[in-house]
């Protein structure tokens, strides 16, 4: 049985989908799940346990009608069972029904006339379960599942030389990560108030700034400010992932690396600020968020961030 998913949206909302994936296949253990999803998106399925194929397409630009045509094509060609539109809204519904896909489910709100079941949309959700809730209209009843990574052997021995590299392999570090998206800065001065309280606290305990293309300037800055911190910038989403694997705790702002961090059971310290903390992060004793109290994360006291740390 052949399975298909639209999957629109960025990296972390593929991220939030595998749950239903690896839901979908554990209720269906033969069943094969192919992706279709922005190309720039695409490489984020690699480190999934469920999903066989990806095809690249751009949801978000402005797509003619032979761009439809062309999906369309693909679509029938590989003839689905099953398929499921993770949006909300669009022409997903009328696109798989005019591909002759026999079971279509999708949310309540996007393109029902065209879809064989529907569920409700409840955005409000931690975001792994509101993708989940579509497993609903396959009929299989399983829990959410925890969001999990598959680590390849090649990436995890990058992380391993990488450690050594920086002089940091065997005890475990600290890992810190600023996202560079509007809303998600945490300004550069409580970032070194962070890491300096971490150095007079635990001397020994090695610090690492992620880099990953877009914060560049920041990770160079606060390396230059805090003794003896390091920067890992790896080049892939396996490499980014088997790096963290490694880390005894993250702190962070939301995005990519702090999804990472939860799916390997890492401890992680999440700041935000217009990000819903319910919503982002699940429930348990590892994750732990701290929500700037009037939602703008430049206004949250380092000092508050540190007591959550060193207090429990």
């Amino acid at each position: 049985m052949k399975a298909v998913a639209l999957v629109p949206g960025g990296l972390e909302d593929q991220i939030f989908c595998f749950p239903a994936l690896d839901g979908l296949k554990q209720a269906y253990p033969d069943l094969e799940i192919d992706i279709v999803a922005n190309p720039s998106a695409l490489a984020i399925y690699h480190l999934s346990k469920s999903v066989s194929t990806t095809i690249p397409f751009t949801f978000q630009a402005y797509n003619s009608p032979a761009d439809w045509a062309n999906l369309l094509g693909i679509l029938r060609d590989r003839y689905y069972d099953v398929a499921f539109t993770m949006s909300d809204g669009g022409s997903a519904g009328l696109l798989l029904w005019l591909a002759g896909t026999p079971v279509r489910v999708g949310y309540g709100a996007s393109d029902k006339q065209f879809l064989t079941q529907t569920v409700p949309y409840h955005p409000e959700q931690y975001r792994p379960q509101v993708y989940h809730d579509l497993i609903a209209g396959f009929d299989a009843a399983i829990p959410c599942p925890p969001l999990a990574l598959k680590l390849s052997r090649n990436d995890l021995d990058w992380a391993e030389a990488e450690q050594k590299r920086l002089g940091i392999g065997g005890g475990g570090y600290v890992v810190f990560y600023n996202n560079n998206e509007a809303g998600r800065v945490y300004p550069l001065e409580n970032w070194q108030a962070i890491a300096q309280d971490f150095r007079q606290k635990q001397p020994s305990l090695p610090l690492v700034a992620l880099q990953d293309g877009s914060n560049e300037d920041w990770a160079t800055a606060l390396a230059d400010a805090v003794p003896d911190l390091v920067v890992t910038a790896p080049t892939s989403w396996g490499q980014q992932a088997a790096m963290v694997a490694g880390a005894n705790l993250m702190v962070c702002t939301p995005g990519v690396p702090m999804q990472f961090a939860i799916a390997l059971d890492v401890f992680t310290l999440g700041m935000m600020g217009s990000d819903k903390p319910d919503q982002m992060m699940p429930t348990g004793d590892k994750f732990l968020a701290i929500a700037a109290p009037d939602g703008d994360l430049t206004n949250l006291n380092p000092d508050t961030v540190l007591q959550k740390v060193w207090g429990g």
